[in-house]
């Protein structure tokens, strides 16, 4: 478990750019913003507005400038790998980590694990940790208090 400042250095450890940052992208030979970050099989992916395109890439694939770019009014209110509570979640444990964050339409989201991954019940199909995955609100979310 992490607290908030320990969730930021964590960030700041393992990140490549930060939310906001204006990046290179050396796939496209592009400038861009990045938007979004979330856990992957292959590692962090960053998701970059570029012009009308939006990109997902890996952290190899993008060059940070240390440019922050204001794009938006909305401060965020959860930080990646913060624990929380889901507001809906059924019959398991209602604590979640934020996996991710995105900021789609102005607004930010954050995912986390809507479901544990598991075997169905006849055990014809696994569902994976990427079938699990929600974006949600900070109305869907509660800070954990330590």
């Amino acid at each position: 478990m992490f607290s908030s400042k320990e969730a930021r250095l964590l960030h700041d450890k393992l990140l490549e750019v930060s939310l906001l940052e204006k990046v290179y992208v050396t796939t496209t030979k592009s400038f861009g913003c990045c938007c979004g970050v979330e856990w992957s099989g292959k590692g962090w992916s960053y998701e970059i507005v570029s012009g009308n395109d939006n990109l997902t890439v890996l952290g190899r694939e993008i060059i940070a400038t240390g440019n922050l770019q204001l794009v938006t009014k909305e401060k965020l209110v959860f930080s990646l790998g913060e624990l929380v509570e889901f507001r809906f979640y059924g019959d398991g444990q209602p604590t979640r980590i934020v996996q991710g964050i995105q900021l789609i339409c102005d607004s930010w989201f954050y995912s986390i694990e809507w479901m544990s991954p598991s075997i169905s019940e006849k055990g014809d199909g696994i569902f994976t940790s990427r079938d699990s995955i929600a974006r949600v609100t900070d109305y869907d979310l509660e800070r954990v208090r330590l």
